[in-house]
């Protein structure tokens, strides 16, 4: 993987002009792996995501007695129909969400005693939620410090069905989990949802992955979800490259005054951050769409509109809103987007701080920040990113219009997009 300095400047541009490609889906990229492993026969996974979180997910599967291979972007992964080769297993899952959720429902269905830990920052995120309601469908599980974030310590007999229920107020990941580890219950397993549901549109990408590999879910809209016992089919998949990672270039377009084609994100997307999109024709931009790409074509002069939006089903894109929001003729407010303080860091406390050394007006709330358009700029910032990828893409695109900004730690985007400051610099 690519590696960068400490801290690396960005250089300003007056205008952008480009078609690009964007790395694979990291959301689908690690879904796809677990299915595949858990699926009857060999899947070849195309188009997916190199990074750290993917790899993490890659050695984890490995540790648990998986056989995975790659070629360039391609994986193939001899599934186990549902077992889990070995019976006891420690997996490092560093600062990997999606691996340390989606890891501990599945190693659930096998035999034996499993530890899933992390860096010091996972350690401090919650995970409670997602074994009371392992514990409903006969699963023991426990945390390490009894604090309900990891060390997390499955103790696996298989998954005996029946009906749970989970929250939806803290990340849909947990029910994404449990839904791909359902069908490998002794008898059907209910999922009860309680309280709002957070990304909803994750939901419906596990939904369609879980499909795709032949195993549907009934369900009531986002209320309940009854899960027959099943076995997934191997498949040769087509993974999407990633609409997070698309938002950035589109910002980037939307902030000079400039266009920005990506070429595997289009209107047939399963991946609800694609609506960043949409969110930046309400500020100004001209957004065109195909089947398979989106071009954004940003005002003149990058005088984007303010305004409020709700990014509840999109809550990663809240940060690169948040740094357009410097350059709008109005406010925005950025709304109902709580579980951003329980990311990679506290996300709304992190972007709050770091719009203040530009010399912005912010307010921040329980789940929503108000950023006022910039009047004075204090010049030569330096921003912490807190270790957190998205924090550094996002507040890179402020250089692109304001000279010294400059990025703490910019190697962080190696955890979903290794080469995102060379990508930027093509621009």
């Amino acid at each position: 993987m690519l590696s960068y300095p400490d801290t690396l400047t960005v250089s300003l541009k007056p205008s952008i002009d480009k078609s690009l490609a964007v790395p694979g889906s990291k959301s689908l990229t690690n879904r796809a792996f677990v299915v595949a492993a858990l699926a009857e026969g060999t899947s070849v996974l195309r188009g997916g995501l190199i990074a750290e979180d993917s790899e993490v997910m890659i050695s984890a599967l490995k540790a648990l007695g998986f056989r995975l291979e790659r070629s360039k972007n391609t994986f193939t992964v001899y599934g186990q129909a549902g077992t889990i080769p070995v019976k006891q297993a420690e997996l490092d899952l560093r600062l990997s969400g999606t691996s340390i959720r989606f890891l501990t429902a599945m190693v659930a269905v096998g035999q034996g005693k499993f530890v899933l830990d992390g860096n010091e920052r996972m350690r401090e995120r919650p995970i409670q939620d997602l074994l009371t309601s392992l514990g409903r469908l006969g699963v023991k599980t426990g945390t390490k410090f009894e604090t309900g974030c990891p060390p997390v310590i499955v103790e696996a007999n298989g998954l005996a069905g029946g009906e749970t229920s989970i929250a939806g107020d803290r990340s849909s990941q947990y029910l994404s989990a449990l839904l791909m580890a359902a069908p490998y219950a002794k008898f059907p397993v209910t999922i009860h949802v309680t309280g709002e549901l957070q990304s909803k549109p994750f939901i419906d990408m596990t939904l369609k992955l879980m499909k795709d590999f032949g195993v549907v879910v009934e369900r009531d809209g986002y209320a309940s979800f009854l899960i027959s016992p099943a076995v997934y089919q191997a498949k040769d998949y087509l993974i999407e490259g990633d609409a997070m990672a698309a938002g950035y270039f589109w910002a980037a377009a939307a902030l000079t005054g400039g266009r920005v084609k990506v070429d595997n994100i289009g209107s047939d997307s399963i991946q609800g951050d694609k609506r960043l999109a949409n969110v930046l024709a309400e500020m100004g931009c001209q957004v065109s769409w195909t089947a398979t790409t989106c071009e954004v074509i940003g005002p003149k002069k990058g005088l984007l509109k303010g305004g409020s939006f709700d990014l509840n089903d999109m809550p990663d894109q809240a940060q690169t809103l948040a740094v357009l929001a410097l350059f709008a003729d109005s406010p925005v407010r950025i709304n109902n987007v709580w579980n951003m303080r329980i990311k990679e860091t506290d996300r709304l406390a992190a972007v709050h701080t770091e719009l203040k050394k530009f010399g912005a007006e912010v307010e921040e709330g329980h789940d929503y920040l108000t950023i006022q358009p910039l009047k004075a700029y204090k010049g030569q910032v330096k921003v912490d990113t807190y270790g957190d990828h998205r924090m550094a893409m996002a507040f890179a695109l402020a250089g692109l219009r304001l000279p010294g900004v400059t990025i703490i730690n910019p190697s962080c985007v190696a955890k979903t997009f290794p080469e995102f400051f060379d990508v930027l610099a093509s621009l």
